[in-house]
C-alpha cells in the first residue's frame, strides 16, 4: 500500500460510520481517493455508548476506504457532535504592558488561551474558542487587530462545550481501532465548510444537518460563526414512531420512510397504500401513505420548531442579525420528500438543500456529492488543511534554523531582508487544544 500526501475524514455518526481518503488537486479542489462506510453499532445520539462495536464498525469503514483506495490511513481527523455539546458567549480582555508596540500573534493567543481558563461544569471540557470581533482601545467591530497599536485588547468568543468523558470514548474508539488522531472537530463546522459558500456565510446562514441521532445547526453572519447547536433528535425518532405507529420492525420503518415517506401529509391521496410482509407467515399488513405522512409530519414539525427556536435566540428576528441566505438543509434526514417547503412554511425562511459538491473535483462519485456525506466531507477538508499548516510549518521551521546560523550574535544589525521571514508558523488555538488533548488521552490509558 502507498504512502502519499493524502488526508483522511472518519464521521462517527449515530447511523453510520464514514471513511474518506482524499487529497487536493492542482485546482485546490479536493479529489476523493477511497471512501468506506459500515452500520454504526455503538453510537447512541451522536454519543458512543458501546466502545467495542464502535470500533468494529471503525474498523470495517476504514478496511473497506483502504481496499478502495489501495492506500493506508494512518491519522484521521474525526468529528465530535452528541447532546452533550452547548456554546456560550464570552467577553475576555488584555492589558498589553506596552502600547508602543503593534499587537502580534502572541497577544491574540494570549487572549485566547485565557478564555481556556473559563471554570466550565463538572465533567467538561472548552472544544472550540471562535474569536469574533475584537476590540482596540475601546475601538469596536474590528476583524483582525493584527499589526494595530493599543493597550487594551478585548474579544467576543463563541466557546463550543462538551463532556470530557464523550471526548475521551471518541480518543478511545480511534486509538483502539490502531488509528492517530489527528484533530477534533464540531461536526456543524465540517458540515458547514462542506456545503456554505463563502457569499452566503457573508449574508447571514443557518446551516441545519439532519443526521440519525442529532440536528446540527451552525449560524453564521458577516462570515464568521455566531451560533452553534446539537438537537437531539434526528432521522431516528421518525423511524421510531412510524415503527410504534404501524406496528411495524425497524427496519420496514426505515423504508417506508424513505421510499414513500413525505413532510407534507396533504400530497397523498385517502386511497394510497402499501402493503408490508407479515413476520413468520403472519397476515400483510396494510398502511395508507396518507397516516405514514401525518407520523413523519409531527415529529418533523417538532424538530423544526426546536431548531428555529435556536435561530430565533441567536436574533435572526433583529434587522442587523436577519439570516439574508435563510436556511441550508443537509444531512441524510435532509432527503426527505417535502421537507424544503415544510421548513420555508414553519420559519418564513429561503430554503435550500445543500450538497457537498462545493469544494469536490469535477469527476468525483456522484454518491459522495450527497448530502449524506456533507459531514465526512467537511472532516476531509479539514484534515487536508491541517495537512497544509503542519507542511509550512515544518518548511518554515528548517528556514529558521538556517537562518540562526547567519544571524547568530548580530540580532540588532540583521538587516531586514526581503527573503525568507525567520518566524515559525503560528499554532492555531485549536491545534493546541488538540494537542492537550493527545497528551490527555494518552496519560489516560
Amino acid at each position: 500500500m502507498e504512502v502519499g500526501n493524502y488526508s483522511v475524514g472518519l464521521d462517527i455518526g449515530t447511523t453510520k460510520i464514514v471513511a474518506i481518503i482524499g487529497k487536493k488537486n492542482e485546482y485546490g479542489k479536493i479529489e476523493v481517493l477511497g471512501i468506506g462506510k459500515s452500520k454504526s453499532l455503538g453510537v447512541h445520539r451522536g454519543v458512543v455508548n458501546n466502545i467495542t462495536q464502535t470500533i468494529q464498525s471503525i474498523q470495517q469503514a476504514v478496511e473497506e476506504a483502504e481496499a478502495n483506495s489501495g492506500l493506508k490511513i494512518g491519522s484521521v481527523v474525526v468529528g465530535i457532535a452528541g447532546q452533550h455539546i452547548r456554546s456560550l458567549h464570552h467577553s475576555d480582555y488584555i492589558t498589553r504592558p506596552d502600547s508602543e508596540e503593534v499587537i502580534n500573534d502572541d497577544d491574540l493567543d494570549k487572549l485566547c488561551n485565557q478564555v481556556y481558563k473559563l471554570v466550565m461544569l463538572p465533567g467538561e471540557e472548552i472544544i472550540h474558542v471562535l474569536p469574533q470581533e475584537y476590540k482596540v482601545d475601546g475601538q469596536a467591530e474590528i476583524k483582525e487587530p493584527i499589526g494595530m497599536y493599543g493597550g487594551r485588547l478585548e474579544a467576543n468568543f463563541h466557546v463550543v462545550v462538551g463532556q470530557v468523558s464523550s471526548i475521551k470514548n471518541v480518543g478511545r474508539c480511534i486509538k483502539s481501532a490502531g488509528l492517530d488522531l489527528g484533530n477534533i472537530t464540531l461536526e456543524p463546522l465540517a458540515s458547514s465548510d462542506a456545503v456554505l459558500s463563502k457569499e452566503e456565510k457573508e449574508a447571514g446562514v443557518a446551516l441545519i444537518d439532519i443526521g440519525g441521532g442529532t440536528t446540527d445547526l451552525a449560524i453564521f453572519k458577516d462570515g464568521i460563526i455566531r451560533h452553534t447547536a446539537v438537537i437531539p433528535f434526528g432521522g431516528g425518532v421518525i423511524t421510531e414512531d412510524i415503527k410504534e405507529g404501524c406496528s411495524i420492525i425497524e427496519k420496514q420503518a426505515e423504508l417506508l420512510k424513505i421510499r414513500f415517506g413525505s413532510a407534507w401529509p396533504g400530497e397523498n391521496k385517502d386511497n394510497e397504500i402499501v402493503s408490508i410482509p407479515g413476520l413468520r407467515g403472519r397476515e400483510p399488513k396494510e398502511i395508507t401513505l396518507k397516516n405514514l405522512s401525518k407520523i413523519i409530519h409531527a415529529r418533523v414539525v417538532e424538530i423544526v420548531e426546536q431548531v428555529y427556536t435556536e435561530i430565533k435566540n441567536y436574533g435572526h428576528e433583529e434587522q442587523k442579525k436577519k439570516l439574508i441566505a435563510g436556511i441550508v438543509l443537509t444531512g441524510g434526514g435532509s432527503q426527505l420528500k417535502h421537507l424544503k417547503q415544510l421548513v420555508e412554511y414553519i420559519t418564513g425562511m429561503d430554503t435550500r438543500i445543500g450538497y457537498p459538491n462545493e469544494h469536490l473535483a469535477g469527476d468525483s462519485d456522484a454518491e459522495i456529492a450527497s448530502p449524506l456525506y456533507a459531514t465526512a466531507v467537511g472532516l476531509l477538508m479539514n484534515a487536508v488543511a491541517n495537512e497544509k499548516k503542519i507542511k509550512t510549518a515544518e518548511t518554515k521551521e528548517t528556514i529558521v534554523d538556517e537562518g540562526e546560523l547567519v544571524m547568530a550574535g548580530h540580532e540588532e544589525e540583521a538587516p531586514q531582508s526581503n527573503g525568507p521571514k525567520v518566524k515559525k508558523e503560528r499554532k492555531s488555538v485549536f491545534d493546541k487544544w488538540s494537542e492537550k488533548l493527545k497528551d490527555f488521552l494518552d496519560n489516560a490509558e
